[in-house]
């Protein structure tokens, strides 16, 4: 690895823990600009004289593209700060010999907190309650009112079904179990007793007829798009919640609606939509039966310290020459 400078330099555009950027100031050139969500290439006149002279690359929604990367002759590294490469040009950085380090996990934890939190709110009613309250609806000649309106279902002795026995379900699972919920996962990479006791991997349909909770935790692929579609809706039964803090396209939209517009369960939770954001006249703001939050499952600064934690240790394995892990195109570059 040679550089211009003595040391290579770093260009952090993506949201970094301080700490962990006074870190690896020992080891680097750093310079970290302001981020931007704009989803733009890096090629960008702002930051063009310190990507030409950039060794590494740290990013978030800024995308590496063909032009960021004829921008950075020097360039030799990049960490996006992402599950998936999802805003880098892969095979470009590869043809150049570019490692493509990614941040997995980053957000399991928060994740599915809010996918907990979503769970809770919908079966227990509490955003319609609150809603309800603000609005000046508790009056004193019906104390009572809200203790009828609002009855929902408690956790403990009941069944979640999880898609998705990855890093996120499995913190749900653990959740789930501490409020003494019996825990089925679906999941077509896993095999019986994978899980030991702490839940029964079964097939699609059965949980999706077993479950009082449904929870979606897939990643997003050619296979699982559409996964729950109207034949697995149809197998909920009319008590039953699914909540969805993963990706929308998995759950097909008309079935969803129309399950929950003809009452046959009993509502949904979802941080999630097939429009990002949903138009004012969706459906969805009309159903009494259906918990919103807006794209959330990530909105946390402890994200942001633990996706800098995981870039840091890539930084740190690249300079030493070592092989930084969970590296997109490891394979590739191998070949």
């Amino acid at each position: 690895m040679t550089s211009a400078s003595p040391r290579p330099r770093l260009l952090i555009t993506a949201p970094f823990d301080p700490a962990a950027a006074e870190r690896l100031a020992g080891l680097f050139d750093v310079e970290t600009v302001e981020p931007s969500m704009a989803g733009a290439s890096l090629a960008r006149p702002e930051l063009a004289d310190r990507l030409a002279v950039a060794d590494a690359v740290v990013c978030e929604v800024d995308k590496v593209d063909q032009a960021a990367l004829d921008a950075a002759p020097a360039l030799k590294f990049v960490v996006t700060c992402r599950a998936s490469p999802v805003n880098v040009d892969l095979p470009a950085c590869t043809s150049r010999g570019i490692p493509v380090a990614t941040t997995p996990a980053r957000n399991a934890e928060i994740t599915a907190d809010l996918a907990f939190t979503l769970i809770l709110s919908t079966v227990r009613h509490t955003g319609a309650a609150e809603r309800w309250m603000r609005a000046g609806n508790w009056h004193a000649d019906d104390i009572f009112e809200p203790y009828t309106r609002f009855r929902g279902i408690g956790l403990g002795g009941r069944t979640l079904g999880i898609l998705g026995g990855g890093a996120i379900g499995r913190r749900v699972m653990r959740r789930a179990l501490a409020f003494g919920m019996t825990v089925l996962v679906y999941d077509p990479f896993l095999a019986a007793g994978d899980l030991g006791d702490d839940a029964e991997i079964v097939g699609l349909d059965e949980l999706m007829s077993r479950s009082d909770v449904i929870t979606v935790h897939v990643p997003l692929n050619d296979s699982t798009v559409g996964l729950v579609g109207p034949e697995q809706i149809a197998l909920m039964r009319p008590d039953a919640y699914l909540v969805n803090a993963g990706r929308a396209a998995v759950v097909a939209e008309d079935a969803l609606l129309a399950a929950l517009r003809e009452k046959r369960i009993a509502g949904a939770g979802l941080d999630v939509f097939w429009t990002e954001p949903p138009p004012a006249e969706s459906e969805l703001f009309r159903l009494d039966n259906v918990t919103l939050t807006p794209h959330i499952g990530g909105a946390s600064d402890d994200v942001i310290t633990e996706h800098s934690r995981i870039a840091e240790r890539a930084l740190r394995a690249w300079a030493s020459g070592e092989p930084p892990a969970a590296v997109a195109n490891a394979k590739d570059l191998a070949s």
